[in-house]
């Protein structure tokens, strides 16, 4: 709950209130307008500029504005400003005052330039003084009136401004010394937890008695790739990250943490796309990478058993030798671990055929906040002696435990596998398709993948060595099916029957099947190659969505129209899983574009009962966006399993879940 805050004690609220008092948690929006008036020259416009609302979870908007409440004594004159946005439906939610001394300030300066110009060079002057030291630059869309105030500073409505954040030793009396963050996904704002610690010399000594040297990493090469996550959107300032080879050393790293109160990271191959894999600040890395053992795999019943370190396509490799294959395959299987991929619970290429990971893996051993290893490493598909705890540490990010090893079900590997690149005229068609493969290919059908026409594009234009299927034409859709049976002669007779009886339905407009492996990969490379392409081609906003099927491709023309020509948007994903990856591509990040997407897509998302994060998680992009798809008393029940597993919060922190829930009263 969004705390109440006095009048007179605004001014002095405390960090750990700070970011949930500008925000709703419903909406993920900036419903009130904060702006903090450097100047003295000012005090007659405080009504306007000293105005704060805070918006509780019941849309209740307090409003605490006037004179009386902000008072230029409460800082030093040249202290930076701060603006946050406000839409012009809210403009009934302020205080008279408030719109009348801003038409006031617009119309009076009309004829008077030098005025604005003098007070536009004393802001800049003063951001000029601040820019150089260590404070967070926030932006944010001005809109409405807020807008007409600033445009006489030479700010244009509508565009990003610059923010710095007062320093906490400008203003007189305040208790906030703090550090704020402000990431690419709209009001992800975070602060850090002022009760923990930072790392100290005693720790490295404590570190290195444990690890030894090269387990404890202070190499700022190394250190700034592990801070970095894969997209190069979030980026933390860790000064430490520690490399453990077994569970105890894992157990003795994090009891120590949890008693010095140093928040941990976990981190595996760093292949994730919402923040949860990297610090948000210093937090203390640990990585898994170097428990990387097979331990054991048993033939009969295709139960492995490994350490979770492993590189998910060194584990594909090892069965293929075995005769197996993973349940799991993704585009990072060449950089992500399997310990990842079960915090994260990751779903994949071929989730229509095996399930997901809560279905496969068998046993865990987890180690929780405190060093108590859980020993859940059960090789048994059958087990219904009381709670199955391992499903809580399955998505849950590494906020709850760290995966140590994992015991995961493998099925058989099959010898008839095709493939089939298609191209249809419209979604309708492809849901067409959908229908007619679950009915006619049945048993074999392994994977259903759906790409439209600008993800073709972006990857012909940006992949070297991709080529188009069908050289002649350009096509509205493109689905890739494949199968995997036991006989190829059965397998393909079946496949050749969908085929004609979807081209004589017109649900296919153009396709072709892969003769050999080599262009079977070839028929992948381009599925798999859009995320990369999608990097290539500039700055890109990601969304990752569970949407019923005959609904997910409304939303992707519904941002088209959104964004008209500012923007690209591609979609792709897992159609057979009802899995949608929607792309706003730019040549380079823009707040205008992503204000214009968020917090629609979750609001459309929520509207149309779907997931805000169908695989990827939710880490520090999407914490505060949890409501979107669960209800209040679900969130709070997880907070509770949270602070009884990690009482101090230690694990992954800022992630998962709103910081809010976790701010001590």
């Amino acid at each position: 709950m969004v705390p109440e805050v006095e009048p007179d004690h605004a001014l002095m609220i405390e960090e750990n209130h700070l970011n949930t008092m500008l925000i709703d948690p419903k909406r993920d929006r900036f419903p009130c307008c904060i702006v903090w008036s450097p100047l003295p020259v000012l005090s007659w416009f405080i009504p306007f500029i000293g105005h704060i609302g805070i918006c509780r979870e019941d849309g209740v908007i307090l409003d605490f504005a006037g004179p009386n409440f902000v008072s230029v004594d409460n800082f030093t004159f040249g202290a930076p400003t701060r603006y946050f946005q406000i839409s012009r439906e809210q403009c009934c939610c302020l205080s008279p005052c408030a719109t009348e001394h801003t038409g006031e300030y617009v119309q009076s300066h009309d004829e008077s330039e030098s005025n604005a110009n003098t007070w536009e060079s004393s802001i800049r002057k003063s951001i000029q003084e601040f820019q150089h030291q260590s404070y967070s630059i926030f932006t944010c869309n001005c809109h409405s009136f807020v807008a007409n105030g600033l445009n006489r500073l030479g700010f244009q409505a509508g565009l990003p401004v610059a923010i710095y954040r007062v320093s906490s030793d400008k203003i007189s009396g305040c208790r906030c010394r703090s550090q704020y963050r402000l990431f690419t996904s709209q009001a992800t704002i975070i602060q850090r937890r002022p009760d923990f610690s930072t790392i100290s010399s005693e720790d490295l000594s404590y570190f290195k008695n444990i690890l030894g040297e090269r387990g404890v990493v202070q190499d700022e090469e190394t250190l700034d790739a592990v801070n970095t996550d894969w997209m190069r959107k979030y980026k933390g300032t860790s000064k430490l990250m520690l490399q453990p080879r077994t569970v105890e050393e894992v157990s003795q790293i994090l009891k120590y943490c949890d008693s010095r109160c140093l928040a941990v990271v976990p981190q595996g191959g760093n292949t994730g796309l919402v923040g949860g894999s990297v610090p948000a600040f210093d937090e203390v890395i640990v990585s898994i990478s170097h428990m990387n053992k097979i331990i054991s795999f048993d033939k009969v019943s295709g139960i492995l058993v490994c350490e979770a370190g492993c590189i998910l396509e060194n584990l594909i490799a090892f069965l293929d030798n075995e005769g197996f294959v993973m349940p799991l395959d993704l585009g990072a299987k060449g950089s992500c671990q399997i310990g990842g991929n079960v915090s994260t619970n990751a779903g994949g290429l071929r989730l229509l055929r095996y399930g997901s990971l809560h279905g496969s893996v068998l046993g865990l051993e987890v180690v929780l906040a405190n060093g108590t290893v859980l020993d859940m490493l059960g090789t048994l598909r059958k087990d219904n002696t009381g709670y199955d705890l391992k499903h809580l540490f399955i998505g849950s990010e590494g906020s709850l435990g760290i995966v140590t090893k994992v015991s995961i079900l493998t099925p058989p590997k099959l010898s008839s596998v095709n493939v089939c690149f298609l191209a249809c005229k419209d979604y309708a068609s492809c849901l067409k398709l959908l229908l007619e493969a679950k009915r006619k290919l049945g048993e074999i059908l392994s994977a259903f993948e759906f790409l439209d026409h600008d993800a073709m594009d972006l990857v012909l234009k940006h992949l070297e060595g991709v080529r188009n299927p069908f050289p002649f034409s350009m096509h509205n859709f493109y689905v890739l099916i494949e199968t995997t049976g036991s006989s190829e002669s059965y397998d393909r007779e079946k496949l050749d029957a969908f085929l004609l009886n979807s081209m004589e339905n017109d649900l296919i407009s153009d396709g072709v099947v892969a003769q050999d492996i080599t262009q079977a990969s070839s028929c992948w490379h381009i599925r798999e190659g859009i995320p990369e392409a999608l990097m290539k081609a500039g700055g890109v906003y990601k969304y990752d969505l569970s949407i019923p099927v005959e609904k997910m491709y409304d939303l992707v023309e519904e941002m088209r129209v959104r964004l008209d020509a500012s923007a690209k948007v591609v979609a792709y994903g897992h159609l057979g899983d009802g899995n949608l990856h929607l792309n706003i591509s730019t040549p380079q990040y823009d707040d205008n574009i992503l204000s214009q997407i968020e917090p629609f897509v979750y609001e459309w998302t929520s509207k149309h009962k779907g997931s805000i994060s169908a695989e990827h998680g939710l880490g520090l992009m999407k914490a505060n966006k949890i409501h979107y798809t669960k209800s209040p008393e679900t969130v709070q029940l997880m907070a509770s399993i949270k602070k009884l597993l990690d009482p101090s919060g230690i694990l992954n922190p800022y992630k998962v879940l709103p910081p809010s829930l976790f701010t001590k009263r």
